[in-house]
Order: structure tokens, then sequence, then C-alpha cells
């Protein structure tokens, strides 16, 4: 899932979060939060839906299923 990696990057750093705060706000490791933006894991699907609500994007959206 390359765009949701993508998508989760922008998002962070459109919002000038770091990776530390992000995991923090979201409950997780900060290692997962990198893995993640690196491509290297998915997050499940309770932690999409906290993604999608904490940055007022849909699920979809992160997805790459549809633009905002």
């Amino acid at each position: 899932m390359k765009i949701f990696a993508e998508r989760l990057l922008e998002l962070r750093k459109e919002r000038g979060l770091s990776q530390a705060t992000l995991a923090e706000e979201l409950q997780v490791s900060p290692s997962v939060v990198c893995y993640w933006e690196t491509n290297q894991s998915e997050p499940t699907a309770p932690n999409l839906n906290k993604l999608a609500d904490y940055f007022n994007v849909s699920v979809d959206y992160l997805l790459g299923r549809k633009e905002y």
C-alpha cells in the first residue's frame, strides 16, 4: 500500500508533526508510524480509523480509493 504510506507522510508533514508526536496521539509506538510511512507494515483496521479521524479524512482517501 505505497499510496497509504505516501498519504500518511504528507498529512503528518502538513500538520508539522513528528513521528513520535503522531504515535503518541494514536497510542502506538513511534516505530509503528515509521513502518507505516516506509511501507514496511500496514495499519490494522482500528488504527486506520484512528488515522482517518485524526486527520479528518476518509479511510478511502488514506487507501488511495478517492481524493479527500
